[in-house]
């Protein structure tokens, strides 16, 4: 009996065992075989900020560049004879007119050079008159056979010698009077004198500076820009400017181009004059842009065209969701604001695209502004200091 109670104890537990296990197979087959609850889907929540609309007006494409100040015009004083400087008339900052004295040199040597040259003439004057007077004579003398032909013919040779030695003294006297007279530097043209490169008392020798003078009422900045950058410059074409250490922006045009590059760099200098302002310098260093186009077209922030697929992309506020759209683009205009890119094919003015302040997003998310239930029917457009302007295709 006590073997039969201990079978039937190991079957009852085996059974047991078999029944949980059953059981257990079964909840599992269960389980699996019901649908899984969908997740909901993720919405976008976008602020005004978040969202720009594609608009019709104006953009220009520019050329950005840097360059110095520079006056029209500016002048060297320099010495035109050697000599030790007496007087300078001016300092710098202080405004000159053209001809106005502003050097005198020492004219003591210069003095007694012309007084040399002057008696040099009435030596040469006071020759001519002797050989004058023998020709004279001797041309009576042929006339009555006292003398022979050949003998005038010598008197006459004489004549044209002293003649020829009064016109050189003469002209020694012209050079020694302007000699004295370059002793006397004038300015050369209206300014204001930037630099003394010389004092009173200093000796200075041929072609020495002694001041230099700049003409502010004129102005221009010198650039160089790239040479494959030249051909879309023009003379006329509009262009605005910063100076360092000013407040402000100048305005000025292109004045002209140079013929040639540069040498080692291969740039081309660009000349662009500036209206005149009272507080521009020569020297002071300048950059900005000169408008190269303008035209009428859709425009969008740069920043809003995505380009990490093959070809240039935005996603578009459809239907509650965000679609990307491939977009042909056109100009890059830049200004103030930013940049900005004209839309040429792949969206009609008034759509309204993904800001590129969102840089990451799945296509086909849902969205919804800020505060609503649900997608807004009707988004507010992107302010204009959010769009800039430049070039590209």
């Amino acid at each position: 009996m006590k073997r039969l109670l201990r079978w039937i104890l190991v079957i009852a537990v085996i059974a047991a065992l078999a029944l949980s296990v059953f059981r257990l197979v079964q909840e599992r087959r269960q389980s699996q075989g019901k649908p899984a609850t969908p997740a909901a889907a993720p919405v976008l929540e976008l602020s005004s900020a978040d969202v720009v609309t594609l608009r019709s007006s104006i953009g220009a494409t520019t050329l950005g560049l840097s360059g110095t100040v520079k006056a029209v015009e500016t002048a060297l004083v320099k010495a035109r004879v050697a000599g030790e400087i007496v007087r300078i008339h001016a300092r710098e900052g202080e405004a000159v007119k053209t001809g106005q004295k502003l050097v005198e040199q020492e004219t003591t040597e210069l003095d007694l050079r012309l007084r040399q040259a002057e008696q040099q003439v009435a030596a040469s004057r006071a020759q001519l008159d002797i050989t004058q007077r023998a020709l004279a004579n001797n041309r009576a003398l042929v006339t009555q056979g006292f003398i022979s032909a050949t003998a005038l013919e010598s008197s006459v040779s004489n004549e044209a010698a002293a003649q020829a030695n009064l016109l050189v003294a003469q002209a020694a006297v012209d050079i020694a009077r302007k000699a004295r007279a370059d002793a006397t530097l004038s300015a050369p043209i209206s300014g204001i004198v930037s630099q003394r490169l010389a004092q009173p008392g200093e000796r200075v020798g041929l072609d020495a500076r002694i001041l230099e003078i700049v003409d502010l009422s004129r102005l221009e900045v010198e650039a160089a820009v790239p040479a494959e950058d030249v051909a879309a410059l023009k003379p006329g074409r509009p262009a605005r400017f910063e100076v360092d250490g000013l407040a402000g922006r100048f305005t000025g045009r292109v004045a002209r181009l140079n013929p040639s590059t540069q040498a080692g760099t291969r740039a081309v200098t660009v000349y662009l004059s500036i209206d005149a302002h009272p507080s521009l310098r020569q020297g002071l260093f300048a950059r900005g842009s000169v408008v190269l186009e303008e035209r009428q077209a859709l425009w969008l922030p740069a920043s809003a065209v995505r380009l990490d697929r093959a070809l240039p992309y935005v996603f578009a506020l459809e239907g509650g969701k965000l679609n990307a759209r491939n977009v042909r683009t056109g100009l890059r205009s830049r200004s103030a604001d930013g940049e900005r890119v004209e839309i040429v094919e792949g969206l009609a003015e008034g759509a309204q695209v993904l800001a590129g302040s969102i840089a990451t997003v799945a296509e086909g998310t849902a969205w919804r502004m800020s505060g609503a239930a649900g997608p807004a029917s009707k988004l507010p457009a992107a302010p204009a200091s959010a769009v800039a302007p430049g070039a590209s295709r």
